[in-house]
């Protein structure tokens, strides 16, 4: 990272969100002391800096759209991306070319920017320590622990090495955990993944108080200020979505036994985070839940959630500009079973005969205004868990009957026999349910899967996992 842009991040508080609107943001000017003095005094001013840091995460550079509904997507081949498209240099893996160059430096740099503004953010609370209780501040120390630890987890899975073992030594990536001016070294991977772990179960310890645990609901507020992203917990890095996060984390690094027991914590509360129902997916017609934000364990908020989707989607797209896939694809994907509640649900030819396949509805509006799952991006759900656990048992047997049945009876769909191969089936259900949330490019990777279904046409293409540094980062080193 160059140094004179990581001195600007460093020197500035994290963008903050004011009471008001979540439109409206209060930029703290690099030495700016009166100010960070002004919003560290107050309970007020600290919620607004966390909750501009989340807000952050829901940037088009990130999770708004870079992460989960297009750039991630593509290289998962998700989409027929022809020759004309503009995006078709994503999905050949032409790393070292525009527009790939410029969507992987934007993802690298804005996701640093987020670590280090969560380190200001945490070493103020230090600094101003007494304004909120013990209780409040423990919550959000661990709060922003799990958004450093779940950043960084991300930049490893799509810059770092396959990570194939608990002891992989190859050389990764850097791990910021203070606001020190200094361009940190290039990890281990196994050293990088420690560190992850580390800031996850101090974040796991933090957040022993959570409302989550003492109250026993998933709390949902219909407030319309920034209260929301404190009161709707799955809004939040919640205690149970940092053990999901460690149950992915420890299943990405190999360790089965720790990710099972991480996924089997969450799934004992799976109550907080109920299945969608029959009716949602198969008869809610003006308002569905296509999100199943039910099921959420994390989540972001992204104001221009319906623009994106207008802008990606939408049918009204040429086809060198809509992501949508190959028909011959995506009846492949759902086995040409119109029960199953991801496909009925999500995937319809538009009636006004604009294109002559389906196309992509999870991300588009309601007609009721007021449906809290607006806006939303899921980023953890329950049904990850189950995956997790399923791949996690010893005995195949029962990952099974005991988590991977569970989803698939959920979603409408009949159980599979214990003779199947569990990954084979597992592979399908990361391919249909994870459409338009960024997780199958990093299944694939995990699982070292090196041919993987064209998304422009019927046969494989071979994946390139190895994404390289930023300009930005390589060139200071």
């Amino acid at each position: 990272m160059k140094t004179s842009y990581l001195k600007l991040i460093v020197c500035s508080l994290a963008v903050v969100i004011t009471l008001g609107s979540c439109k409206k943001f209060l930029q703290v000017q690099p030495e700016d002391k009166v100010m960070e003095t002004q919003l560290f005094s107050t309970k007020q001013g600290i919620e607004s800096v966390l909750n501009g840091i989340y807000i952050s995460l829901a940037g088009s550079n990130l999770y708004g759209a870079n992460l989960t509904l297009n750039t991630t997507e593509v290289l998962a081949q998700r989409y027929n991306i022809p020759s004309t498209h503009n995006l078709t240099k994503i999905a050949n893996y032409a790393y070292t070319d525009a527009p790939v160059t410029t969507r992987l430096e934007s993802a690298w740099v804005d996701a640093y920017a987020g670590i280090l503004n969560v380190n200001s953010f945490l070493e103020n609370l230090e600094k101003y320590k007494g304004v909120v209780d013990q209780n409040t501040e423990s919550v959000y120390k661990g709060e922003a622990l799990a958004i450093r630890a779940y950043l960084h987890f991300d930049l490893l899975r799509l810059f770092g090495p396959r990570y194939s073992t608990a002891d992989s030594t190859k050389q990764s990536l850097p791990y910021y955990d203070a606001t020190k001016i200094s361009i940190n070294p290039l990890l281990p991977a196994n050293e990088f993944m420690n560190k992850v772990i580390i800031d996850l179960k101090k974040a796991e310890e933090l957040l022993k108080g959570d409302v989550i645990i003492t109250s026993g609901v998933n709390l949902v507020s219909n407030t319309q200020t920034a209260d929301f992203l404190k009161n709707n917990r799955n809004y939040r890095l919640n205690y149970y979505a940092v053990k999901a996060l460690q149950a992915r984390v420890f299943l990405y690094r190999g360790d089965k036994v720790s990710a099972l027991a991480a996924a089997k914590s969450v799934i004992e509360k799976a109550n907080l985070f109920p299945w969608t129902t029959v009716t949602n997916a198969l008869s809610e017609k003006i308002n569905p839940d296509r999100i199943f934000s039910t099921e959420m364990i994390f989540g972001i908020l992204n104001t221009q959630l319906y623009n994106t989707y207008i802008s990606i989607f939408d049918p009204s797209n040429t086809d060198q500009n809509i992501l949508a896939p190959l028909p011959a694809r995506l009846t492949a994907v759902f086995e040409n079973n119109e029960n199953d509640y991801r496909y009925n649900l999500n995937w319809q030819a538009p009636s006004t005969g604009l294109k002559p396949y389906k196309t992509f509805l999870k991300y588009t509006d309601v007609v009721d205004k007021t449906k809290l799952f607006r806006f939303t991006i899921p980023l953890i759900k329950i049904s990850e868990l189950y995956y997790i656990a399923a791949e996690s048992e010893a005995n195949a047997a029962d990952g099974i009957n005991n988590y991977l049945n569970v989803v698939r009876f959920n979603r409408g769909l009949t159980n599979l026999a214990t003779t199947v191969n569990i990954n084979t089936e597992l592979q399908k259900e990361y391919q249909k349910e994870f459409y338009g949330e960024g997780q199958l490019f990093y299944y694939y990777k995990r699982r070292n899967v090196t041919s993987i279904p064209n998304g422009s046409n019927t046969s494989n293409i071979t994946v390139n996992y190895a994404i390289p540094l930023p300009v930005s980062e390589s060139q200071y080193r």
